[in-house]
């Protein structure tokens, strides 16, 4: 009796932590998306539920602010930095997996030792970059810091070392390009990969505010990290406004979380496998 109770007391004490964590973990988003909802008198009741529940700080903030044109910059440089990231890094990755050539190794190294250095010695170097280019305060200065990055290309040289070159090998006695073995035969086997690195990449990118709180400088380029961030600060008080602002700022987060659950999960443990 007693080594069947035993198994029983750890499943109830199992999700109890698991419920308490979830909770807990919830309770700031559930928060904050019932005070977006709550007029300016309610924010500092203690009632958890809006006793008036309003769409009108939602009106205020899109009506008011370019809230739109930051949603829309971020859309635009996160969408075309995963799009760049996905191409040119397992373009890297493969060349670096499957060619021989000499340096291959020294300059996978080179690739790698980019990891070791800190985001914040190169914002220097990527300004006078942008600067000299013409690029400050234009999508592409935004975006071309992100466009490849060390860990995409050693994640997907990773996956590309799991291909069997004799597979690779048979589409070169057909007559296939090195191009062509790449895109047609070796791309769509590494696809949990491709998943996994877009989705982080998109995240990324979409709440990225350090380089692009310096590269921008007018008010229609901002992207929604730093308009948001900018707008809390002229708000003050107004915590029903910052709370619909916020809430509104994760719709894409929850969105991809939700279609892509399956393959985030996926790609935390693939990448810690071939890590």
């Amino acid at each position: 009796m007693s080594q069947r109770v035993r198994p029983e007391l750890g499943m109830v004490l199992l999700y109890g932590v698991l419920v308490t964590g979830a909770m807990i973990t919830v309770f700031p988003f559930a928060w904050m998306l019932l005070t977006s909802f709550k007029p300016f008198h309610e924010i500092f009741s203690l009632s958890f539920l809006p006793a008036e529940p309003t769409l009108e700080n939602y009106a205020q903030v899109l009506l008011h602010t370019d809230y739109v044109r930051w949603y829309a910059n971020s859309l635009i440089v996160a969408s075309a930095t995963t799009a760049s990231v996905l191409f040119w890094d397992s373009l890297v990755g493969y060349t670096l997996a499957k060619l021989r050539f000499p340096g291959r190794n020294i300059i996978f190294v080179l690739i790698l030792s980019t990891l070791m250095i800190p985001t914040e010695m190169l914002i220097i170097p990527w300004f006078v970059t942008s600067s000299e280019l013409g690029w400050v305060d234009t999508y592409w200065g935004i975006a071309f810091p992100g466009i490849m990055t060390g860990f995409g290309v050693f994640l997907m040289r990773q996956f590309f070392q799991t291909l069997p070159d004799d597979l690779l090998d048979a589409g070169r006695i057909d007559g296939i390009t090195e191009f062509g073995l790449f895109w047609r035969i070796a791309l769509p086997l590494v696809r949990p990969a491709l998943s996994a690195l877009g989705i982080f990449t998109f995240l990324g990118n979409w709440n990225a505010y350090l380089w692009p709180l310096i590269v921008i400088q007018s008010k229609a380029m901002r992207t929604l990290p730093v308009g948001f961030a900018l707008f809390s600060g002229e708000a003050g008080s107004e915590w029903n406004l910052i709370m619909a602002a916020a809430s509104m700022a994760i719709v894409p987060v929850l969105a991809v979380f939700a279609l892509f659950q399956r393959q985030i999960i996926e790609g935390v443990v693939l990448t810690g496998v071939k890590g």
